[in-house]
């Protein structure tokens, strides 16, 4: 939860600041680690970023990659993490961010570790960047993990986008012909039934339930955008919880073809996050188990078990064949990994071959898709068009 902390610095000003934490207790304490004097702590009041968590928070405005960048160059140039930290501080606008940075710098001048420092802000950091962020504090080679870092997420991001921006033009085809569609049955109908009411002919039966169900909906014209707004409310605050993203994955699975290039998908994103780490210096175990919470429900299941089977003396080729978490491709190249010694090395060549394939597979399930849904939305406007005028052609014919 958000409060609003009214606080004294060290230069006797008044400021007014704005941290997260469980009660105003902890929001109190938060604020006197960052060396202020409180003066009084309030619950955030009510906005619509209080309605959309994650639209503006902390965590949302913060860009990782952007940080990670910045500090790799700040290291690189000889400046070593506090002056690197000190540096970002002082460039730095916005409050909570800076916030960010007096908190991080605070602990390391208490004595902390970077990455315990990290590890505090969980909701910021994610538990890999201060995972390869401690094995670099005992290999002394920090500039080099987050450099992996960074190329990491820049792969994550590319793929991420290609799946985006493939999803933008099918997503206008659909609001636009919903929208049309949507104007038609509200406006153009209810117009369509005053005029065939009067004339005491019978109406074509698909004409006539086109005819009432346009009625229906002019007559609740408020309910139905009451609706929709609640429901739009609903995805937006719900849609990017991991229990949302799991229920719309598993829907998803259910169409042809689409179930195993998720499961390309996932198994991409993992085997980029284990060589990552493996890469750092991080053992194959611990690697799995700080992957843990970054995979679906379903993958994290099978890797536990995975695990498992690892740590009583299993070749991982072997561990993850048996819980489903290879292809044949992929397998190969493990073995080959254990073969020579270089597991994180296979482990990354396998996740830019499944990377390719993915972005392949989005393109021609794009070039295939768009028409179709340009196909469905002309049918559907074309019915509506040909239902309301089928009462005319049928007058006009019992008159010829």
């Amino acid at each position: 939860m958000q409060y609003n902390i009214s606080v004294i610095t060290a230069d006797n000003r008044m400021q007014q600041i704005q941290l997260e934490a469980s009660d105003e207790v902890q929001a109190r304490v938060n604020a006197e680690l960052l060396g202020y004097f409180v003066s009084s702590v309030k619950p955030a009041g009510w906005n619509i970023t209080s309605l959309l968590p994650g639209l503006n928070t902390s965590g949302a405005r913060f860009s990782l990659l952007l940080f990670a960048q910045e500090l790799l160059a700040l290291l690189q140039a000889g400046l070593n993490i506090v002056e690197a930290l000190e540096a970002l501080h002082e460039k730095e606008i916005n409050p909570q961010i800076e916030d960010l940075y007096k908190h991080m710098l605070f602990g390391l001048r208490e004595g902390k570790r970077f990455s315990d420092v990290l590890a505090e802000k969980n909701h910021i950091f994610p538990s890999l960047f201060v995972g390869i962020v401690k094995a670099a504090e005992g290999s002394s080679n920090l500039p080099r993990s987050i450099t992996r870092f960074i190329d990491y997420q820049m792969r994550i991001d590319t793929v991420r986008s290609k799946l985006v921006s493939s999803a933008i033009y099918p997503s206008i085809l659909m609001v636009v012909g919903g929208a049309v569609s949507f104007f038609l049955v509200i406006f153009v109908v209810p117009r369509f039934a005053d005029v065939y009411q009067g004339s005491g002919r019978e109406l074509p039966w698909l004409s006539g339930l086109l005819l009432k169900v346009g009625v229906f909906l002019s007559s609740h014209l408020w309910l139905i955008l009451c609706s929709i707004g609640l429901l739009l409310y609903l995805l937006l605050r719900h849609g990017n919880a991991s229990a949302s993203q799991s229920r719309w994955i598993a829907a998803a699975s259910m169409l042809p073809s689409v179930a195993e290039r998720i499961k390309i998908y996932e198994l991409s994103r993992l085997y980029l996050t284990l060589g990552m780490l493996m890469e750092s210096g991080i053992p194959a175990v611990t690697a799995m188990q700080t992957v843990d919470a970054m995979v679906s429900p379903s993958i994290r299941m099978r890797l536990t078990q995975s695990r498992e089977l690892i740590e009583s003396g299993v070749a991982m080729s072997q561990a993850f064949e048996s819980h489903d978490l290879t292809t044949s491709i992929s397998l190969r190249l493990l073995r080959v990994g254990e073969k020579t010694g270089d597991m994180a090395g296979m482990l990354m060549q396998s996740a830019a071959f499944y990377d390719g394939e993915i972005t392949r597979w989005v393109e021609r399930f794009t070039r295939m898709f768009e028409p179709l849904l340009m196909s469905i939305i002309g049918l559907v406007v074309g019915l509506i068009v040909v239902l309301l005028y089928m009462p005319i052609f049928d007058l006009a014919g019992s008159i010829s």
